[in-house]
C-alpha cells in the first residue's frame, strides 16, 4: 500500500545522462505521463511557478480531464516554464525520494531539457544567452563596454534585441564591467593559516561569471572582508563558466565541458585544505549538487563537493570557531532580505540572516519565495510577464514597512525585484548585495 506523503527528507538519485534511454523520447514520454498524472492528483504546487497551471489548464482543458487526454505534443509546454528552481522537490512534494514513487519533478524537467537539446530544438537565442563566458569577452575592454552599455539603455537597441534575440525590452539587464574582477583583485596578505573546528583556515575564491564580468564589486567586498578578518586566500588560478546556465538549457555536454576546465583546478584547491567559496548561490548549487549528481564516480568533483562553501556559511561557521571579527562599527537599519532559490536547495538554513542580525541595530524583514527571475528566464519576452507576476508576492513583501536596503544573495533577483518594486509603484529602497551590506557594517 503506497504511504500518503513523504516521512523522510528528500534525497536524489545520480543522473544517468550518458544512458541511451536517457534521451529516448518514448520513454520520456512515459515518465512524464506517469508523474504529471500524479502532479494531476496533487496539485499543491499550483503557486510556485508556470509550469504547474500550465500543466493542470492542460488537463482541465482536455476531453478526459485526466492527462491521458493531453496530447503528449504538449508536454514540453510545461517543461519550457521550468527554471530548474527546485522549489517543488524541496517544499511541496510529498513524493520525492525515498517515496516509493520517486518523483523529481526538476531533474525530470531536465532531462526533457536534455532530450529537446539533444533533437536541437533550442533556439540561437537560449544558446546564446548560456554563453556567459563569451558574453563576457565584453567585459574589461573600457571602450567596448561603455558602447555596449550605453546602447542596451536606449529604446532601439533594446527594441531590435526583442525582434531579433526575442530579449524583452522592459527586462532589466546587467552591465558589463570596465574592469574584470579577476584582473583587479587585490593580492592577500600574509595571513597565518588560522583553521578553526568548523573551518579551514584559508580560502580560495571561484569568482563566477557575474562577479568577473559584470558587478565585480561584490567580489572585492568579500576579498575586503577576509582581509579584515586576517584570512588568506587566494583566487582560483583558472576558471570557466560552472555550466548552470548550459543546465538551464539541457546542454549537459556542455556542461561537461565546463566540468573539464574548473574540476581539476578546484580538485586541486581541495586537497591543499582551501575552502572554495563562490558568492553567486547558482555557481555553488552546481558545485555541491549538479555536477556531483551526473559525475557521482569522479572523485574529484565529490572532493570538490565537499570543499565548497557559500560566503556566509562559511562566516557563520567560522564565527562558532571564535575566530570571526564581529566588531561591527556601523548598524544596518531596516533590511528586506530575499533568500533565493538556489541558496534554500542547499540545505545551510539561514546564514546569511544569521550573519546579518549579529550587526548591531540591524532588523531584517525576511522573504523567503522565488523572485521569479531565474537566471535567463526573465528576460525572455516569451516569459518576462510571468517572471514579474511570479515575482509580485515577493515585490510586495519586500517593500513591507520601508526598509533603507533590499538584498538577495542572487544579484539577479536583487534587481529583479527592485525592478518589480519599482513598476507596481512599490517604494524605493538601496539595493545592495549582503556582502556590500556586511562591508558596510565593518565600515571597511
Amino acid at each position: 500500500m503506497a504511504r500518503e506523503g513523504n516521512l523522510e527528507a528528500p534525497t536524489r538519485h545520480p543522473l544517468d545522462w550518458v544512458s541511451k534511454e536517457f534521451y529516448d523520447e518514448d520513454a520520456l514520454n512515459t515518465e512524464l505521463e506517469r508523474v504529471f498524472d500524479i502532479c494531476h492528483g496533487c496539485r499543491r504546487c499550483v503557486s510556485l511557478c508556470q509550469s504547474f497551471p500550465t500543466l493542470f489548464d492542460l488537463v482541465d482543458e482536455s476531453e478526459t480531464m485526466e492527462v491521458d487526454g493531453v496530447d503528449k505534443k504538449d508536454y514540453m509546454k510545461v517543461v519550457d516554464q521550468c527554471y530548474l528552481c527546485d522549489l517543488c522537490y524541496m517544499t511541496k512534494c510529498p513524493y520525492t525520494p525515498p517515496h516509493e514513487w520517486n518523483l523529481d519533478f526538476p531533474h525530470l524537467m531536465l532531462r526533457a531539457k536534455a532530450v529537446k537539446f539533444k533533437q536541437g530544438h533550442v533556439t540561437a537565442r537560449d544558446k546564446f544567452l548560456s554563453n556567459t563566458d563569451g558574453l563576457g569577452k565584453f567585459a574589461g575592454i573600457p571602450i567596448v563596454t561603455q558602447a555596449v552599455n550605453a546602447a542596451n539603455k536606449t529604446q532601439a537597441t533594446r527594441g531590435l534585441l526583442e525582434n531579433v534575440l526575442g530579449v524583452d525590452k522592459k527586462a532589466w539587464l546587467p552591465e558589463f564591467a570596465s574592469t574584470k574582477f579577476r584582473s583587479g583583485a587585490k593580492k592577500s596578505a600574509d595571513y597565518p593559516v588560522t583553521a578553526g573546528k568548523n573551518t579551514p583556515g584559508k580560502v580560495a575564491i571561484y569568482s563566477t561569471c557575474y562577479v568577473n564580468y559584470n558587478e565585480p564589486g561584490i567580489g572585492h567586498d568579500l576579498l575586503a572582508i577576509l582581509d579584515h578578518n586576517k584570512i588568506p586566500y587566494v583566487m582560483v588560478d583558472k576558471e570557466a563558466c560552472c555550466g548552470m546556465p548550459k543546465l538551464e538549457q539541457g546542454d549537459l555536454e556542455g556542461v561537461a565541458e565546463k566540468k573539464a576546465i574548473n574540476i581539476p583546478h578546484l580538485a586541486k584547491l581541495a586537497r591543499e585544505g582551501y575552502a572554495i567559496l563562490t558568492p553567486i548561490p547558482s555557481c555553488t548549487l552546481m558545485y555541491k549538487q549538479e555536477l556531483p549528481l551526473m559525475f557521482p564516480e569522479c572523485a574529484d568533483t565529490q572532493l570538490v563537493k565537499q570543499a565548497m562553501w557559500d560566503p556566509f556559511e562559511y562566516f557563520v561557521a567560522r564565527n562558532r570557531d571564535g575566530l570571526l571579527n564581529t566588531d561591527f562599527k556601523h548598524s544596518l537599519g531596516y533590511i528586506s532580505y530575499h533568500i533565493p532559490c538556489h541558496s534554500r536547495v542547499q540545505n545551510v538554513g539561514r546564514k546569511t540572516a544569521d550573519m546579518l542580525q549579529l550587526v548591531p541595530d540591524t532588523k531584517l524583514n525576511i522573504v523567503e519565495r522565488c523572485s521569479g527571475h531565474a537566471g535567463t528566464y526573465g528576460v525572455k519576452k516569451e516569459f518576462h510577464a510571468n517572471s514579474m507576476k511570479i515575482g509580485k508576492p515577493v515585490f510586495k513583501a519586500m517593500a513591507n514597512d520601508e526598509p533603507d536596503y533590499i538584498s538577495s544573495d542572487c544579484q539577479l533577483a536583487g534587481h529583479h525585484i527592485a525592478q518589480g518594486m519599482e513598476e507596481n509603484g512599490l517604494k524605493k529602497a538601496e539595493m545592495a548585495h549582503p556582502l556590500t551590506l556586511l562591508r558596510k557594517a565593518y565600515a571597511i
